[in-house]
């Protein structure tokens, strides 16, 4: 990160202090080439592109001409600016600013899977606030062919540029919803035929023994207290990942990724 001049008082040297970082991130802020060139693929709005002033590199180039195209305006900007600029401090030269990421509903996703002909696989995020967990979790569900992830609109991340980065583009293709309450949405999905199953390492069967073939949902609970006991409660079934070694829990997006992957076993046969 670039740093700027600062006098010594007394001293007449100047001491090096370093660029703040934004206070917090901004949603519909990508940051990265691979983030600019997903959102390019998937037809989103772009609005801006911010590029290192004298960047030469042809591949950085070829994308900012291409958002050009796509109606965006392009700006040259010193690099300092963009090290100010950036929350992830990884921008590679380009930050984008997109049209605010658009939000699906629960319907939407179902829909998804109808129009796909397949049984839904859904991942449902309890209250996560760590922006690389969200990401990892929705690259995996992107990968896995899941048909869309829910989040909570409080007490959790939304779709921010470290989410977008952390996703390696499956942001632009991952149908997510965010809702008011996750225990109405989980009882909304329920109603709707979908089975929901909370991970813990205490849960009733193993992950093998689950059917999730069938419409499933998948519960991730928080980095720090897992699942809240009303959404525990509200789980059709409770599950465990079989663990071998010393240490008796995963992080949330290695399990949600295991889970996603139970699922697409089963479903292949």
């Amino acid at each position: 990160m670039n740093e700027k001049n600062r006098r010594r008082p007394g001293t007449g040297r100047a001491e090096r202090v370093a660029n703040p970082a934004p206070a917090e991130e901004v949603e519909g802020q990508l940051e990265g080439r691979n983030a600019l060139q997903e959102a390019l693929r998937a037809g989103r709005t772009i609005d801006k592109v911010f590029i290192a002033d004298g960047e030469t590199d042809k591949g950085l180039q070829r994308l900012a001409a291409q958002a050009k195209e796509a109606g965006a305006v392009v700006v040259p900007v010193d690099r300092r600016k963009l090290d100010m600029m950036s929350y992830t401090h990884a921008h590679q030269g380009v930050i984008t600013l997109a049209a605010a990421h658009e939000y699906a509903t629960l319907d939407d996703i179902l829909e998804e899977a109808a129009a796909r002909g397949q049984a839904p696989l859904i991942v449902i995020c309890d209250e996560l606030t760590d922006p690389h967990n969200l990401g990892a979790i929705m690259r995996s569900a992107e990968c896995a062919g899941a048909h869309g992830v829910v989040i909570p609109k409080r007490r959790s991340v939304g779709l921010t540029a470290t989410v977008a980065k952390a996703s390696a583009g499956a942001v632009e293709y991952m149908k997510v919803a965010r809702v008011t309450n996750i225990n109405n949405a989980i009882n909304e999905l329920k109603e709707k035929g979908v089975w929901v199953f909370g991970t813990a390492a205490e849960g009733s069967i193993p992950m093998y023994k689950a059917d999730l073939t069938g419409p499933a949902a998948i519960v991730i609970g928080n980095e720090g207290d897992g699942m809240s006991p009303l959404v525990r409660k509200n789980c059709d079934v409770m599950v465990s990942i079989p663990m071998q070694g010393q240490i008796s829990s995963l992080n949330a997006s290695a399990a949600a990724a295991i889970l996603l992957y139970e699922a697409v076993r089963q479903r292949l046969g």
